[in-house]
This record gives structure tokens, sequence and C-alpha cells, in this order.
């Protein structure tokens, strides 16, 4: 999977590189309106994107109570970088990228890497923990059911398409997004610039 990268050099904006990928992209990544077929392969390519450090904007101040009950804030996790995932019990692809960002969470934990979870649009909080019982998710996962924790992402990078996942990097800021059901190996290749960063 191509990863783009955000398009300084070729005169485009900041909020203009960050805000390309059409709804359209939105709409048939995952979850947002039910499951769908697969994104075309001319759309596949606009699901991930890589932003340079000079183009990074903070991320918004997300916080709340977990699945288990403890209170968590993302500027907790200042000189960490994080990776967000955004997800749902009742989402197929959720269910499909479970055990890889597991797997990726056990092997960078040592390397200060934070993963932390959004469940969205569930029912329940049952729905949500037999989730990650099923799945063996370790990390915590904030609960959001009405999508509020969401709605701080409106004009920087939306990861209103479900599921969505962020990488931030260790000074609170947006380095990259994917819009998508993400495998291991796609996970690593967001994720491993951001760890080789001073």
């Amino acid at each position: 999977m191509m990863i783009i990268r955000s398009p300084r050099a070729a005169g485009i904006t900041r909020r203009t590189a960050l805000l390309a990928v059409p709804l359209a992209a939105l709409v048939t990544s995952g979850c947002a309106g039910g499951d769908t077929d697969p994104p075309s392969a001319s759309a596949a390519p606009r699901q991930l994107l890589a932003v340079p450090a000079a183009d990074r904007k903070p991320a918004p101040d997300v916080r709340g109570e977990t699945l288990t009950g403890e209170t968590v804030a993302l500027a907790a996790y200042r000189g960490q970088v994080v990776v967000l995932n955004v997800w749902g019990s009742w989402c197929t692809p959720c269910r499909a990228e479970a055990p890889h960002l597991q797997k990726v969470h056990q092997d960078t934990k040592d390397q200060n890497v934070a993963f932390l979870g959004i469940n969205t649009r569930d029912s329940t909080q049952t729905n949500a923990r037999n989730f990650e019982k099923d799945y063996g998710i370790t990390y915590p996962s904030l609960w959001d059911p009405d999508g509020r924790q969401l709605l701080k992402f409106k004009g920087t990078v939306s990861p209103s398409a479900i599921p969505s996942t962020i990488v931030i990097d260790r000074e609170g800021r947006i380095a990259a997004r994917a819009l998508k059901a993400l495998g291991e190996a796609e996970l690593r290749e967001l994720l491993d610039p951001v760890l080789k960063e001073g």
C-alpha cells in the first residue's frame, strides 16, 4: 500500500493537504455507513497519509472515561508516540484489524509507544468489552458512543470513517492517519518513520 505524502512541495496549502481525502473515500473505507464494498483501486492510496513534521497540527484534547472506568486524556501521553484507533464492535473491518493492532502494540510498548482506542457507536459497553476480550486487546479505549471525541478532530484530520487510525508524534501532533482497516505491515509503515524521529 502506497502512502500519500503531504504535497507541500507542490504548493498546496497545509489545510488543503490535510483535508485532501474526498468524502467518497470516507464513506467507502470501512463501516462509516455500514459495511460496504472495498474501495476502488484509485481511492485506496488516498486512505493513508503521512504528514511531514513541518506541516503537522496539534491533536485535539481527547479525554474521557475508558471502558474499564479510568479517566484518560491524550495530553497525558505527551513524549510518547501514540497510535489512536477508532473502532466499534459492530464493525466487520474493525474485527479484521484488531489482532494486527494488538500485535504491534505488544511489539512496540517497550519503545515508548502508547495505543489508545476510541470506541464509538456501540449501544452498550458490554458489546465493546466483549470485543476487547474476544480479540485480546490490552490497551485502553475511551467510551464515546455519541462520537463527541471524534468531533474534536473536525478541521484537522477527521477520523469519521470507522475504523480509522491516527499516529501522534511525541510533541502531540498528528503525524499520519489511515481511513481503513490496517494490516500489520501498513500500520508499521505509518508508525516506524515517526518512531525514528528524534
